[in-house]
């Protein structure tokens, strides 16, 4: 296979979205500019936010084997946390109870949450869908759960979030046309019914609303239109990453950014390969989370800018190198490649958590020189050289 080069997509300002709506961009300013690729500030409750950002996930309010401490520490701005998974437990009003959120995790930087919509897909064998919402058999005890998309709002309001989703409906692939279209539609009145509720409430957080549409190009392009036109604080693509090849991927992508208003933030959900995010930022796209960095630690997956590393591999049982020579985190000041081959080989509870450390200091590192190059102009020389050091591998 040749060298990745990277496409061309239209420049700043070819937005047809800017032309129709009057878009209020007082929580958003875009601060430099590289053809599509773009850096800015995102103004919340709790603070700004340097954009692109990648946001790690934390599922039950942890970032997994991370303290707080360690999240500020690595230069992580926000993260994600899942409202299915503390709505059950440990529920969202002894959440609200202890402080909030941020006070439960001992974090007062901005906080993400989702709507629980991913959980329409990855549960579908406890859930039922109905025009008025979701009802899901808890996948902890079987409980009844019902989410509309007012109640939906309420449990983010009192976690206290900073960045809100709307309910939504996320299908899998394969899906039928039919159901796609059933789907998207539902999930923009949701839409319509989530901002009208959002609106009468005295609440500082943003809303963001979510652009679905399977695989249909022509289906995503007329939801990222409808959802456009409501006007809102930022912009999701969901419903990727769930069984589509990755050029169907990127088609949907290059197909939905276009219609997204620019002054807004763009946000790719569950998008985080390193090329990928490299790859969306030439698009346009400014928020990503995925599970990866933290996941592949556990399983002595590590990322460096040569490309990505399995520590358990027999190579690095006598490496006395640090994971990477040019690393500032903890981990590569301190300990060897063999160290942390060791404790994995050995099953140590350490090994998972120094390769987070790792990764998510890459991550971190990673953003700041996407930063970096969008301002410099330098975007695309830089991101042909990092894609093809993961396309070679390590």
């Amino acid at each position: 296979m040749g060298e990745y080069e990277l496409p061309k997509l239209g420049v700043a300002g070819s937005n047809p979205v800017a032309r129709f709506f009057n878009m209020d961009n007082k929580h958003f300013k875009i601060t430099a500019k590289s053809n599509s690729a773009r850096t800015g500030i995102l103004h919340t409750k709790s603070g700004d936010i340097k954009t692109p950002a990648f946001m790690p996930v934390a599922t039950l309010g942890n970032v997994k084997t991370l303290p707080s401490w360690d999240l500020a520490k690595l230069g992580v701005q926000l993260f994600i946390s899942n409202t299915y998974h503390l709505h059950i437990r440990p529920g969202e009003e002894l959440i609200k109870s202890l402080g909030g959120l941020h006070s439960f995790m001992d974090w007062d930087g901005p906080i993400a949450t989702d709507s629980g919509g991913f959980q329409v897909y990855s549960l579908s064998s406890i859930r039922k869908i109905h025009d008025d919402g979701i009802f899901f058999s808890s996948h902890i005890d079987g409980a009844p759960i019902h989410f509309t998309p007012e109640k939906v709002i309420d449990i983010q309001i009192s976690l206290g979030s900073d960045i809100m989703m709307p309910l939504d409906e996320c299908v899998g692939y394969p899906i039928g046309r039919g159901y796609a279209r059933e789907a998207t539609e539902r999930t923009n009145i949701w839409a319509k019914k989530t901002v009208d509720y959002f609106r009468s409430l005295d609440y500082k957080g943003l809303l963001f609303g979510i652009v679905q549409g399977s695989t249909y190009q022509d289906l995503r392009v007329e939801a990222a239109m409808e959802i456009a036109s409501l006007n809102l604080d930022g912009y999701a693509i969901g419903g990727l990453v769930v069984g589509e090849s990755k050029e169907q991927t990127w088609e949907v992508i290059d197909a939905t950014v276009l219609h997204l208003p620019e002054e807004k933030p763009r946000y790719v959900m569950g998008v985080g390969k390193i090329e990928d995010i490299i790859k969306g930022v030439g698009r346009g796209i400014d928020l990503f989370d995925c599970v990866i960095p933290t996941r592949n630690a556990r399983t002595g997956g590590i990322y460096t800018w040569e490309g990505k590393m399995n520590i358990k591999n027999s190579c690095f049982k006598d490496d006395s190198r640090p994971i990477s020579e040019d690393c500032e985190c903890p981990t590569c000041r301190n300990y060897s490649r063999a160290y942390l081959h060791h404790l994995f080989n050995a099953n140590e509870i350490l090994a998972k958590y120094l390769s987070t450390v790792h990764n998510i200091s890459f991550y971190m590192g990673l953003m700041r020189e996407i930063r970096k190059h969008i301002r410099s102009k330098t975007i695309e020389e830089w991101s042909v050289e990092i894609i093809n050091n993961y396309k070679r591998g390590f």
